[in-house]
């Protein structure tokens, strides 16, 4: 009942305050008319007419059919937004069919229904599920703050398995929200739990308006006209270009309020605006939602928005591709890349309506002659600050001069840029929208950047040139020193000299083995010029050949290897092919010929290092990929360039991507940061660097590798004091796990989860702090707190602890380490059920108490993740041992039973999933059809089993078949309703309860079971 009171129930009131209707599950279900189905019939017919004029009931009987059988989340985003035309009773052609009237939301009917039950074979209550006009659109599941330390972590696991067991009430979902009355999250359907986000601003209110959070955020989300916008224009569909999978993408509440703001300025007759959103946080994407609702605009009405045309300007040719294969990518409609200058102002030049055109702002170069209708186009320009150099502004201005013009930027604009804020904001105002770095940072939308700066003896500081080139050129012959004088002293000449980028490289690779190498994570070298790359390529692939030979590898492979985690990128010069009779500048022109990679090796290069390989680990850059390129598993940027102002912030926004890498156990680790590690001295003088900017626009753009050796200190210090005041001091793992569990019996959850609270975030600052010294003091103590944590939570919950797989690959090994020194291995590590001493702990004679009570949690836990496991793979067949050891923890929990007699519960309840997993074979079934049997079972009646036996295996044939003639089945709509028909012949003979239930069960347990090849 607490989550009830706690978090549904508060949930449904917001709901009902802002305009919803709240449903009784029992009238829900007669307008279901079958408990499988998820449509409100009685509703959406109801609506159907109100929508559509003259629309009878017999059109609109006609249209739930066709809708119940559309299974197609696509599909259904498109008919949702209008795009459904059906021939009508006597009619002669198709006519369009409203499902939703976007333009005035009173007209449409908007309910919401708790404990929502859909039966399919392993069948699922939700929490709260949001309809419009009969359609559900939303499901919430809300989830006892006191049972979600980790806010809602329980719920996304339910929303998965919902997404997972009752596919039919997701078919037409929008979005799924996650609460737990407090922290509310939201994520498109299908969604992994690392991209829900909150709704952070309630723009155009403000937060005083609201009483709470989740009173803001559900009307952020749920009312009315504002869920009808987001139907409209602000969810998508974008193919991955590497799987080739549609992915479903939701608005953050940064896109939705800088493209209403756009969108409402052009509605008005305004002409221009300038939005800032930082690097990382989706800035092609608004571009993307800001183009369909212009395009669209579903939701208003204005004269000004009758199908402009759009023209979409990068000022570089790979951005330009960037953005033309997001937005083809994403399914807008008739994007038009235009590839040459006479194609643009010819599609410019042509007029009409309607047109988007992708292009870049070079196209205009010395373009004065303006088009006629110029003010029926829209111009979008991303990164529009660079589009007023060397007069391109000008140029467009000219061709355009009537044209509304909206300039986007990944970075700030300078405090002095005045065109910039001349071309594309309104007198006196600086952005129209404005996400800057601590936003995206606060929202996880990208992680923060922290710098470290390595030996001062490696930095250089141009005031000091003379005194650094006498310090590292001393070994030279005074000829040789005179003559390279005489070329003039530089920078990059320092920068370059080979014993200092010798010891850079052997200290990149020392660093890189400690923070990237162990997760899987890579890194970008960024060196002042061309020879430095190859001069970098070079002492680097020989630090590595010999660290790797150092480790075992024979020399010749270790070379190779080497060679192939370094790719190097930059541009070809003329006179890299050139003989020289300069010995050292002939062998560097070789260098540059050998490692230079056209268009398609740098295509290449770049897939490779986003992949889950370590060939390459290293790119190597001096001015390419510094801007555009986005490798979420980028972690580190070496910098040996002095780069200032806005080429550094656009460089080091390459290691703020987010990004989980997935390791060969299955499990996933986080990229905690970006890391930039300044060789050249940028940060010694950092406000200097970007002194261009305001000060508020640039706070928290890097921040000092301090930060978090403070926050290390401040949390470890936390953590103890809690420890302390639960009497935990002395005690080892084992013995404060099995206190906690106590003070948890007894009542004090609460210090439980403060105490889980900080030891997480004490672990967590330790792994995101290491490799710097600063760790070394608290190495025992994050031992310690991170084994304990993993054992408290498993004597809690009686279940298995996953803390241990969000650390890095370092921490876990260490850990691994730890539980093997202490003789913890047995407590801490969980068996499967096929290991040969998982049935040690049956053992009981001559144990104590406390063996006792610890072999009941480890075998609790054990079987808990045993029978999930074989729940997922089939509910009918193992559903039964899953309940019933959740009833012998229950039993002990309660006090009704001593360890030792849930231990010889558990034995036989062992022994029982051992007969039911050899049960196939005493009937000569294979697996999988026996799995149909047991679905079949509890709906026949008692009578004789073989004809059960043998449709079962006719059916496992027929989707064997299936899986060997289509491998790609459960996609295609049209083959699944002839499976359901045979199924549904094959089993009516059988007299079974309901043929159709039982159908559906079937065919759910196929799309997971025929999934893969046998």
């Amino acid at each position: 009942m607490s989550e009830y009171r706690l978090a549904e129930k508060p949930a449904l009131d917001a709901l009902v305050a802002i305009g919803y209707c709240a449903l009784h599950p029992e009238p829900a279900m007669l307008m279901r008319q079958e408990a499988n189905r998820v449509v409100l019939k009685p509703i959406l017919i109801e609506a159907l007419q109100i929508v559509n004029e003259s629309l009878s009931v017999e059109d609109a009987e006609a249209i739930y059919t066709d809708l119940n059988i559309l299974s197609d989340n696509e599909e259904w985003q498109r008919r949702l937004r209008g795009s459904y035309s059906r021939r009508l009773k006597g009619e002669a052609k198709d006519r369009p069919v409203n499902l939703i009237d976007f333009k005035r939301p009173d007209r449409n009917r908007y309910h919401i229904v708790r404990q929502f039950k859909v039966e399919a074979q392993r069948s699922r209550i939700a929490d709260l599920v949001v309809f419009v006009n009969g359609i559900p659109v939303v499901v919430i599941e809300a989830k006892c703050p006191l049972k979600a330390a980790d806010r809602s972590g329980q719920a996304f696991e339910q929303i998965k398995q919902y997404e997972r067991d009752i596919p039919r009430l997701f078919y037409s979902n929008a979005f799924n929200i996650v609460t737990d009355g407090m922290a509310t999250l939201y994520g498109a359907t299908g969604a992994p739990s690392k991209f829900y986000a909150p709704w952070s601003d309630p723009w155009p209110r403000s937060y005083d308006e609201f009483t709470d959070d989740l009173n803001k955020e559900l009307w952020c989300l749920l009312e009315p006209s504002r869920l009808l916008d987001l139907l409209a224009h602000f969810i998508l569909f974008e193919t991955d270009p590497d799987s080739g999978r549609r992915i479903k993408k939701i608005c953050r509440y940064q896109q939705f309020r800088a493209v209403n703001k756009a969108v409402n300025r052009v509605a008005e007759g305004n002409k221009k605006g300038l939005i800032w959103h930082t690097q990382g946080s989706g800035k092609s994407l608004t571009m993307v939602f800001l183009t369909l609702k212009l395009k669209t605009h579903l939701t208003l009405d204005a004269s000004t928005l009758q199908n402009p045309n759009i023209l979409v300007l990068t000022d570089r040719i790979d951005l330009d591709d960037q953005i033309s294969k997001t937005f083809v990518a994403c399914g807008l409609p008739n994007p038009k890349q235009a590839l040459s200058v006479g194609e643009l102002r010819e599609a410019v030049a042509r007029g009409g309506s309607g047109q988007i055109l992708l292009s870049t702002i070079f196209k205009f170069q010395g373009s004065k002659e303006p088009i006629p209708n110029s003010e029926d186009w829209i111009v979008l320009v991303d990164e529009c600050h660079r589009t007023q150099e060397k007069d391109l502004g000008a140029f467009l201005q000219a061709t355009l001069p009537n044209a509304r013009y909206f300039g986007f930027t990944g970075t700030p604009i300078k405090k002095a840029d005045k065109d910039t804020y001349a071309r594309f904001s309104e007198p006196g105002e600086t952005y129209l929208d404005k996400y800057g770095i601590d936003d995206a940072v606060r929202d996880g939308a990208t992680v923060p950047i922290l710098y470290e700066g390595r030996k001062t003896e490696w930095s250089i500081n141009e005031a000091e040139i003379d005194i650094l080139f006498d310090r590292w050129f001393v070994d030279l012959s005074d000829e040789k020193r005179e003559m390279l004088k005489q070329r003039g002293v530089s920078l990059a000449l320092i920068a370059k000299h080979p014993e200092r980028i010798r010891l850079i490289a052997r200290d990149i690779w020392e660093h890189f083995k400690q923070t990237c190498r162990p997760d899987g994570f890579k890194a970008q070298i960024v060196a002042i010029d061309r020879e430095s790359v190859v001069l970098y390529r070079a002492a680097l692939a020989e630090v590595i050949a010999a660290d790797l030979t150092k480790g075992g590898m024979p020399e010749a492979e270790a070379t190779t290897k080497a060679d192939r985690m370094i790719a190097c990128v930059f541009s070809k010069s003329q006179e890299d092919n050139k003989p020289s009779e300069d010995a050292d500048i002939a062998v560097l022109r070789a260098e540059l010929e050998a490692h230079y990679l056209d268009d398609d090796g740098e295509k290449a290069a770049k897939k490779a290092f986003k992949g889950s390989t370590d060939e390459p680990s290293f790119l190597i850059v001096c001015d390419k990929l510094l801007t555009g390129f986005d490798a979420p598993n980028e972690h580190v940027m070496y910098l040996d360039k002095p780069l200032r102002e806005h080429g550094l912030l656009q460089a080091i926004a390459r290691t703020n991507r987010t990004c989980s890498i997935k390791r060969p156990d299955g499990t996933t680790v986080d990229k905690p940061h970006g890391r930039l590690v300044d060789y050249i001295g940028v940060t010694q003088n950092l406000e200097d660097a970007l002194s261009s900017y305001r000060a508020d626009d640039v706070q928290n753009a890097l921040r000092d590798l301090d930060l978090l050796r403070r926050d290390l200190r401040e949390t470890y210090a936390r953590f103890m004091r809690q420890k302390r005041l639960m009497d935990l001091d002395g005690m080892t793992e084992r013995a404060a796990a099995y206190a906690v569990e106590k003070l948890v019996s007894d009542g004090r959850e609460d210090d439980w989860f403060e105490l889980q609270r900080l030891g997480r975030h004490f672990v967590r600052s330790y792994g995101d702090l290491s490799p710097d010294p600063a760790i070394l003091d608290f190495t025992e103590d994050m031992k310690w707190t991170a084994t304990f944590l993993r054992l408290a939570q498993q004597a809690i919950t009686k279940d298995e602890s996953l803390d241990h797989l969000s650390y890095s690959g370092k921490i876990r090994d260490m850990l691994e380490e730890h539980v093997r020194a202490t003789g913890l291995t047995t407590t801490v590590r969980l068996r499967n059920i096929t290991d040969p001493d998982f049935t040690d702990d049956f053992q009981t004679e001559g144990r104590s108490e406390e063996e006792l009570y610890a072999a009941f949690v480890r075998k609790a836990a054990e079987l808990k993740r045993v029978t999930r496991e074989l729940v997922d793979k089939n509910p009918a067949q193992y559903g039964r041992f899953s309940e019933r050891v959740l009833e012998i923890i229950r039993r002990f929990e309660e006090g009704q039973i001593a360890a030792v007699e849930g231990l010889r519960d558990f034995e036989d309840l062992t022994d029982g999933i051992a007969v039911e997993a050899r049960a196939h074979d005493e009937l000569g079934m294979d697996e999988r059809a026996f799995a149909i049997l047991r679905i079949m079972e509890p709906h026949a009646p008692v009578t004789e089993h073989a004809p059960l036996r043998a449709v079962a295996v006719e059916v496992g044939d027929l989707y064997a078949k299936a899986q060997a003639s289509q491998p790609s089945w459960f996609f295609m709509d049209g083959y699944k309703r002839e499976l359901r028909r045979e199924v549904r012949r094959l089993l009516r003979p059988l007299d079974l309860k309901d043929v159709n239930a039982v159908r559906d069960e079937i065919e759910n347990y196929a799309v997971q079971a025929y999934a893969e090849a046998s």
